[in-house]
């Protein structure tokens, strides 16, 4: 089988951001944080599971989310504490996974999907388009294509010398832009540029990237749009490299305070700095919702948050924003 290379251009963008990317990576190895504290390990793992949920508009909250991956009880929609469940299997299986296996990325859809989806790890058997609104944005290859095209894709991405974090970000918009099952193509994707990223340095299995593509969820779906119209992944892989940057970076300057707060504040508290670190201008009603506690619960936290001294306000109330304190 001649394999087919998905088109992509390296520009000095690339260059740049992988250059950046991998002082950072490796000064947390240096510093073995996630070795250290696999408590941070398993608080990156349900941020992952929350925000790639998110996207998909599942309605949990981060504390919601990490009582059931916790085993306990919760009350909410069936299918969102089903997805969240799968999730948690299905992120599980990160360092058993062959990324270039096709039974292995169909096992993990299985995973992600049972009780989901009737087609949960199978390719779809009909046509299928994204849409926007009313609005067909991408009409995906059709499903007969689809085995040969994941094929190529898969043998592309084992046998490319690529740079991993180029391998990734493209193999993460191919999927999308084949769309090969009927549903949990995003989740998949997210779950698969983890995987490539955490065979190359297994630090990236535990940091929650999915986290910074929630708060840019915009712009994530903006970059898919471009490559597409496009026909190649260049706008998706700066896009993903500058995400890939941002939660090197947040992880470097929030782990001291995140080690300290698993300790000692309780989960709404926790769930509130979570909160605030993806948007620092979130507001009280935002926070509520999110939540599902009510305001004057979460007046309550930011006052003992700030008499804590992890938190401070910078600005008004009305366009002011949160800062969370080293």
């Amino acid at each position: 089988m001649t394999i087919q290379s998905p088109p992509y251009t390296i520009t000095d963008t690339i260059i740049d951001k992988i250059s950046e990317i991998s002082r950072l990576l490796g000064k947390l190895t240096a510093e073995n944080t996630l070795d250290k504290k696999p408590h941070l390990r398993k608080a990156n793992r349900i941020q992952s599971i929350h925000s790639s949920l998110a996207i998909e508009n599942n309605t949990l909250t981060l504390s919601q989310v990490t009582d059931i991956i916790n085993g306990k009880a919760v009350i909410g929609p069936y299918n969102e504490i089903l997805e969240v469940k799968n999730a948690g299997k299905a992120y599980d299986l990160i360092e058993t996974l062959n990324p270039y296996e096709e039974k292995n990325l169909l096992t993990a859809h299985k995973t992600l999907m049972e009780g989901l989806t009737k087609e949960a790890g199978q390719f779809r058997s009909c046509g299928v388009g994204v849409f926007s609104g009313e609005t067909c944005i991408h009409l995906a290859p059709p499903a007969h294509l689809v085995p040969s095209q994941i094929q190529n894709l898969l043998l592309w991405a084992k046998e490319t010398p690529a740079h991993p974090l180029i391998k990734s970000s493209v193999f993460h918009f191919e999927l999308e832009f084949i769309h090969p099952f009927t549903d949990g193509n995003g989740r998949i994707g997210r779950l698969w540029q983890t995987l490539i990223l955490s065979t190359w340095d297994k630090s990236f299995a535990w940091i929650p990237i999915e986290t910074l593509i929630l708060g840019k969820q915009k712009e994530y779906y903006e970059a898919l749009s471009i490559s597409g119209k496009s026909g190649t992944s260049t706008p998706f892989i700066e896009f993903m490299l500058e995400t890939i940057k941002e939660a090197l970076i947040s992880k470097q300057n929030n782990d001291t305070i995140n080690d300290t707060i698993n300790d000692t504040i309780n989960e709404t508290e926790q769930t509130i700095l979570e909160l605030i670190k993806q948007n620092p201008k979130i507001s009280i009603n935002e926070l509520s919702e999110r939540t599902g506690k009510s305001r004057p619960t979460i007046t309550r936290s930011l006052s003992s948050l700030k008499q804590q001294n992890r938190i401070t306000r910078i600005g008004a109330n009305k366009n002011g924003y949160w800062k969370i304190l080293q």
